[in-house]
């Protein structure tokens, strides 16, 4: 993947780039494959905001993705890589031998016409999913299950990958993205490789306007909020807010604030905690 620059033309195409889209072989998805999303707008049953700033957006239609890469020992062979309006990744369509289509994420430097297999004996190279027990130290996986046949919850975003670090028991070792270590179950499925589009955390937006597009609505300070707004808001003209330390709306403490639960059941499987 490669990143556009444009010349100052306006004040829009001044800081904007954008992606090539090089690697995307086909422009319309596969219709099976598509479904209808209905968007909150960060809103719940009754209608009220509980999620801000969210709503807009351009019109787009689900792409269903094959986490679970639940189709064992059938080669699929890649038909096409192509965009996906959900997310950062690309995706590839992936054509099986008994006719079914699925789309996966597409790995880097997995290309048009390359076979890819699921299963515990498959071979180590890139788009093929084994359980971790299976694959060698220092590999470099994405699309990682957390619960066995759960399918990938993570490490699924562009350019991201996990590296095996370790097997002792049941369990496997790895270094996430986020730089924390913990372990998995053994038979949890991960792919090999890295996800592709490694360049997306380089493009910049450039103007608000493309922000709407993506769904995405104004963020306003709450320092210049009136007081029943923000517990920043209110003084006489650039004022301080107020307080000790940065809160939240709902004033508790923001800005370094650790959320986590203190008792939560994954604690254990955490070696070392994310920077």
């Amino acid at each position: 993947m490669a990143i556009r620059l444009y010349r100052s033309y306006t004040a829009g195409t001044r800081n904007r780039t954008v992606s090539t889209f090089d690697e995307i072989t086909k422009d319309k998805p596969e219709k099976k494959l598509l479904r209808k999303k209905h968007g909150a707008k960060g809103r719940n049953n009754r209608g009220v905001i509980t999620c801000r700033h969210r709503g807009g957006g351009h019109k787009k239609r689900y792409r269903v993705i094959d986490f679970k890469r639940s189709k064992r020992n059938i080669n699929g062979k890649v038909a096409s890589i192509e965009y996906d309006p959900y997310r950062n990744a690309r995706i590839a369509l992936i054509n099986y031998e008994d006719g079914e289509k699925r789309y996966i994420i597409h790995p880097r430097s997995l290309e048009v016409g390359q076979k890819i297999i699921s299963g515990e004996n498959s071979p180590i190279e890139v788009g093929n999913a084994l359980p971790l027990e299976n694959i060698p130290l220092g590999t470099a996986v994405h699309n990682v299950e957390l619960k066995q046949n759960q399918g990938g919850q993570i490490v699924r975003a562009a350019g991201t990958y996990a590296q095996i670090v370790a097997k002792e028991g049941n369990l496997v070792t790895l270094k996430l993205p986020s730089s924390e270590v913990r372990t998995m179950n053994k038979k949890c499925y991960a792919t090999i490789g890295q996800v592709g589009n490694v360049e997306s955390n380089n493009i910049t937006i450039g103007k608000a306007g493309r922000k709407r597009w993506l769904g995405k609505r104004p963020t306003v300070r709450g320092v210049v909020m009136n007081p029943i707004d923000h517990p920043h808001g209110g003084g006489e003209g650039r004022s301080p807010i107020g307080k000790p330390r940065p809160v939240t709306p709902w004033g508790k403490p923001a800005l370094g604030k650790k959320t986590r639960k203190k008792k939560k059941y994954s604690d254990r499987y955490i070696l070392r905690r994310r920077k």
